[in-house]
Formats: structure tokens, C-alpha cells, sequence
């Protein structure tokens, strides 16, 4: 089965899917890194969750986010513990990373809950629905026929509909997602509609790094844009077509496959 990483790594760089899939030894353990790191990013949310529960509306902003950020970086730097002992290759810069990230959107967080506090004249665990819908985290999908395999970072559910959401710490477009984005994003929705036998018409893409959820339509031309993408997915990993690419230094001087690439 094809797995939507493949996917997001074809978007992103198709030579660089030829280098996983039939060169590098070590994509298998990228791989587990990146799923370990998502799955920390989502306990953070849900911790934050648990720590609005306490806030009160005559509460100040520096109050709320103290609260709010109530046992995350013991929580971080244990997990980070953990991850290193797998030897995945986890820097120190990446943990400080998602350490700023995560109190730049405690910040944020905050503001939007004293903002709604005052509004509704609310503690904020009667508003918290407005802020973390229910949901399913790391859902597994899958579908036989399309022989498509895939986990969405989260699924949203609101008055019997079902949205994908899909969490991302890199800097987003101006306007929109990127296209890499919006693909990964079409893939979960046609396996949740396969999954939970319903339709999908919008889900959105959650950029940690600025706090802002973006929405994405999942019209026709973006169902058919992820089926070419497959298509050309399928040719690199089962047939072994070399991918012709243009240099992009953005993205080439940062690969970790720069010296293989250039040798092919």
C-alpha cells in the first residue's frame, strides 16, 4: 500500500522520494522521528486542553498563560529523553524549537480565551468545545481499493461531519497552504470518507509555528491533483523511475541527501 508520506515527501521533492525508497538505508528511522515528534506535539495540546479546565474569567492574561503552561516543559524535555534513547537522531535545536513554538501559542491561546471569556461572561471550561472540539487523534486510515494507507495528525468532529486536520510547524504562504499541504490534506479526507462512510468537503491546516488554522475545500480539482500525484508516486516506488527536478536551493542546500542527489 502507498502511504501518504510518500506522498507529502513526493510534493515536497520527488528525487528525494527516489533517494528513501531506493537508495538511503535510513528512511525507516526519519520516518519513526517524525511520527514520535508529532505524537508529542499532540500530547502538548492535550495537556493544554486539560490545563484551560482551570482558568476563571477574573483571571489576567499572565495568569492564564501560567496555568496553561502548567507541567509542559517538564513534560517535553521527559519525552525528548525518551526519543533520544531510541537513537533516532533528535537534535537539541529541534526540541528548543518546539519548546518556543509551544509557549509563543500558549501566548496566543491565552489571549483568545480571555477574549472569549469576556464575551460569553464564561470560566473558560464551558467554552472549552470552542477551542478543542471533540475529536480523534493519530487516527490509522486506510483504504484497500485505493491501496492507500495514512494517519491523520487529527479528526474533528461537529454535528455528525468530519474534518481533517493536519498539523504543521513550517511557515505558511501568505495566503492559503502550500500545495504539498493541501494534497497531504485530500488524502486523509477521501480515506475518512471511505473510513467512516460519509462526504468531506473541507479540512484545515494548522500552522503551529504562527497559530493560525487555515481552511482548504475539497473540491474536484484537488481529489483529481492527489490521484496524479499518486500516479507519479507509484512510478518512482514500484517501477524505479528516476524523477527529473530543478535545483531549488530553498530546499537543495538543507537536504540531507544534497552529496547522493548531486552524484545521481
Amino acid at each position: 500500500m502507498m502511504n501518504i508520506s510518500s506522498i507529502k515527501t513526493h510534493m515536497y521533492c520527488p528525487m528525494k522520494l527516489y533517494i528513501q525508497k531506493h537508495v538511503d538505508i535510513q528512511e525507516n528511522e526519519d520516518y519513526q522521528l517524525a511520527i514520535e515528534i508529532k505524537k508529542l506535539k499532540i500530547d502538548i495540546q492535550d495537556l493544554i486542553q486539560k490545563n484551560m479546565r482551570k482558568i476563571r474569567k477574573e483571571m489576567n492574561i499572565s495568569e492564564i498563560e501560567q496555568i496553561l503552561s502548567e507541567n509542559i516543559d517538564s513534560y517535553i524535555k521527559s519525552t525528548a529523553d525518551a526519543i533520544m534513547s531510541m537513537d533516532l537522531g533528535l537534535e537539541s535545536s529541534k526540541i528548543n524549537q518546539i519548546i518556543d513554538d509551544t509557549y509563543f501559542n500558549i501566548k496566543i491561546t491565552a489571549l483568545k480565551i480571555k477574549q472569549s471569556m469576556i464575551i460569553f461572561n464564561k470560566h473558560a471550561f464551558a467554552i472549552i468545545d470552542m477551542f478543542f472540539p471533540n475529536c480523534m487523534y493519530s487516527y490509522l486510515l486506510k483504504d484497500p481499493q485505493l491501496e492507500l494507507i495514512g494517519m491523520c495528525d487529527k479528526i474533528e468532529i461537529s454535528d455528525g461531519k468530519y474534518y481533517p486536520v493536519i498539523i504543521k510547524n513550517s511557515n505558511p504562504p501568505l495566503k492559503g497552504v502550500w500545495d504539498q499541504d493541501a494534497i497531504e490534506l485530500v488524502a486523509c479526507a477521501i480515506l475518512i470518507e471511505e473510513e467512516f462512510e460519509t462526504d468531506v468537503y473541507v479540512g484545515f491546516v494548522d500552522y503551529d509555528k504562527i497559530g493560525e488554522r487555515r481552511p482548504v475545500v475539497m473540491d474536484v480539482n484537488l481529489r483529481k491533483g492527489l490521484f496524479d500525484v499518486m500516479r507519479e508516486v507509484k512510478e518512482i516506488t514500484d517501477n524505479k523511475k528516476l524523477p527529473t527536478v530543478k535545483r531549488n536551493p530553498r530546499k537543495c542546500d538543507t537536504c540531507e541527501y544534497i552529496d547522493i542527489c548531486i552524484k545521481e
